[in-house]
């Protein structure tokens, strides 16, 4: 079977991303996936609601990696979560799955210094996933700007 050739592949996903899919284990989309994926690519709004496991952070994660410019070091897209645990856990996903793509993303939240934060958005951060409180804080020191 060749990397292209699995459930993934039929939604239109760059070369490497379907690599890390594969690489990943993700061989078939979960149902979340293969309704949301499409939409998303083309830039339609979506609002979802599935159980825990569904597969619902690929499900918008994808789409993001895919419209990254890997080229441009600035913030492209912004995730908001409830948690530091889920900010971690969304991040890791998307490092994984842009791999390849080289798409930088990183966790922010309250509790860990927001000067080392702040360095790592500097340096390059194409996602930043993170809690509300700590982004606001980033939005209003000027660090992480919304508009591009």
């Amino acid at each position: 079977m060749s990397i292209d050739s699995n459930g993934f592949s039929e939604l239109d996903l760059s070369h490497h991303v379907l690599m890390d899919l594969r690489y990943h284990g993700f061989e078939e989309p979960m149902p979340i996936q293969s309704e949301s994926i499409p939409l998303l690519l083309k830039g339609r709004d979506l609002i979802a609601e599935a159980k825990t496991g569904t597969g619902k952070t690929l499900a918008f994660a994808i789409p993001v990696i895919e419209r990254i410019n890997p080229v441009n070091r600035k913030t492209q897209a912004l995730v908001l979560v409830p948690t530091r645990e889920l900010a971690n856990q969304v991040s890791d996903e998307i490092r994984k799955i842009g791999y390849k793509k080289r798409v930088r993303s990183i966790p922010v939240y309250g509790g860990r210094s927001i000067n080392g934060q702040a360095e790592k958005i500097r340096n390059g951060a194409h996602v930043v996933v993170g809690t509300p409180g700590r982004l606001i804080d980033l939005i209003d020191r000027k660090i992480l700007y919304l508009a591009m």
